[in-house]
């Protein structure tokens, strides 16, 4: 399909995860956008590794969890070594029992993320225009003037907004002359993908080897004996341009203490790695998501997850305001929500990546005798092993001072601006089990009523939210019963108290009430969140 002059209502710069994503919502959402990208095509090689549970989540809602459950491997554990000697192990099996469908770190490559979501795209008749640059961006105040070079051909498009998702060297943000502040870490890297026959490595854990040296880590890819390996480069006097695996082989020999032998290398490459976050994530009718908006270490496996969910936060806002459902105003709360987000996972993961990478006397001696001492502890506490799961797994992320939340209950353990917790409910006319992250499966907010009502009452909330806000709310009731105990107790509801929820399109509670009432959340709905009528 031939792209030409014309007039779009969101341009998507960047076809990786971040910008597929915010694509394949807004199709979610009725919205038709254009999107490319300057590569000639998808690849396959790519440095994320892990898909955690809040991806997961998203990916379900979608309807596409199966496939990447079914493609990828869960990572069982994590083992520490220094000078190649086992210092800690920690399992990972089912970690976060209880607190997630997915209560588990998922090992799924990027590449693939990338392709099932263009499947996604392909499916709703939406291509990607590959092989194009953007080459100019200006503004007005109505819509976006963009020009863009397809090969020998120049093409100039307008829209009325535009994502800027073309990773950590966005053209799209230097256009917009958006800061890009931070640092670049002065050790060079290197990654490989790599099918190995070694007896010493588990393709289900997570090995990190620690030594004076340097750092290597094996990473277990869903393919059986297949890793990625990541590590920082030897200094050596070697002026060679371009290093091959062999080159670095006999350093990471060194750190691990093994002999690896290699089957296959699939895919071998030097890098810096960076920690930069933009001044704005937002330019009037421009938006940054993802790695044009905030790059910083690979600890964790949190870089392209975060992407994905700055993408899955902006699309329902994005497209509601397109579709006439809400106010402009509401567009505010993206950057507002997801900056804070952004910085602290930067503070985080460069204090710690730095303490991988520290050769200070002070750190060596830490790494050696009470890391590994300290791991233990706090794995041994669920207590503990709960909150790293949380802050892993990034279900922790909450949006409480965010304005388009409204917090009206006397419940302490959960408020409006959180996630909406994963909790199992028994449908008693059914006599079938669910979720309530089930119920959050449609587009648009869902409204959940927890307590015992009349029948006139439930009649008179389906009639004021199919008169006022038809297509845009999905309505639940869950009355008490002894197999939902569980879901009354979470949300601190004792006998014959009621709460009504409003959980926003990305599974975050907007609203929560002790009392069900319609003038409350009709105030919350139109002066809150800025809902119009439709």
């Amino acid at each position: 399909m031939q792209l030409t002059d014309q007039h779009t209502k969101v341009l998507i710069i960047g076809a990786g995860p971040s910008g597929l994503m915010m694509a394949a919502q807004l199709l979610r959402n009725g919205i038709q956008p254009i999107i490319i990208d300057n590569k000639q095509g998808p690849t396959d090689q790519s440095k994320a590794l892990a898909v955690q549970a809040r991806s997961l989540e998203i990916y379900r809602q979608m309807g596409v969890i199966d496939r990447i459950i079914n493609g990828g491997k869960q990572a069982c554990g994590v083992s520490f070594r220094e000078e190649g000697k086992e210092v800690a192990s920690l399992s990972l099996a089912n970690v976060g029992e209880g607190q997630t469908r997915f209560p588990f770190v998922h090992l799924y490559q990027q590449s693939k993320n990338e392709r099932l979501l263009l499947d996604f795209l392909t499916l709703n008749c939406c291509p990607v225009y590959w092989n194009t640059n953007l080459i100019a961006l200006t503004q007005t105040t109505n819509q976006v003037n963009v020009r863009l070079q397809l090969e020998e051909e120049t093409v100039n498009l307008t829209c009325d907004w535009l994502i800027g998702a073309d990773g950590a060297h966005s053209t799209a943000r230097k256009q917009l002359q958006i800061p890009f502040n931070g640092d670049t870490y002065p050790h060079e890297f290197f990654l490989a993908d790599v099918k190995l026959d070694n007896e010493e490595l588990t393709d289900t854990r997570v090995q990190l080897f620690l030594s004076k040296s340097g750092f290597t880590g094996f990473f277990p890819m869903p393919e059986e004996n297949c890793y990625r390996i990541i590590g920082n480069l030897p200094v050596t006097d070697d002026t060679k341009n371009e290093l091959l695996l062999e080159d670095v082989l006999p350093a990471i020999n060194t750190i691990t203490g093994m002999n690896l032998e290699v089957v296959h290398d699939n895919w071998f490459t030097t890098y810096r790695l960076h920690h930069r976050m933009a001044d704005n994530f937002r330019d009037q009718r421009c938006f940054l998501v993802g790695d044009a908006a905030h790059i910083h270490s690979p600890v964790g496996g949190q870089g392209m997850n975060t992407g994905l969910q700055d993408a899955y936060n902006l699309a329902w806002k994005l497209a509601g305001v397109i579709n006439g459902q809400f106010t402009e105003p509401i567009l505010d709360s993206y950057a507002a929500e997801r900056m804070p987000v952004a910085k602290d996972l930067l503070n985080t993961t460069d204090k710690v990546f730095k303490i991988i990478l520290s050769q200070s006397r002070v750190i060596v001696l830490f790494k050696k005798w009470v890391m590994p001492r300290l791991l233990k502890f706090v794995w041994s506490k669920p207590g503990l092993r709960e909150l790293f799961f949380r802050r892993l797994s990034q279900i922790n992320i909450n949006y409480r001072d965010s304005k388009i939340n409204l917090h009206l209950s006397h419940t302490t353990k959960i408020k409006a601006g959180d996630r909406l917790p994963y909790l199992k409910v028994f449908d008693e006319k059914k006599h079938e089990e669910t979720d309530l992250h089930e119920w959050c499966s449609k587009p648009g907010f869902t409204f959940i009523v927890l307590g015992n009502l009349k029948e006139i009452d439930l009649f008179t909330l389906a009639k004021w939210l199919t008169q006022n806000y038809p297509g845009i709310i999905n309505f639940f009731y869950l009355p008490p019963s002894l197999k939902n105990t569980a879901v009354f107790d979470t949300f601190e509801i004792k006998k014959g108290q009621k709460k009504a929820l409003v959980v926003r399109p990305d599974m975050h509670i907007g609203f929560m009430n002790d009392v069900v009432d319609i003038d409350m959340m009709d105030n919350y709905l139109r002066n809150v969140v800025g809902l119009v009528n439709v």
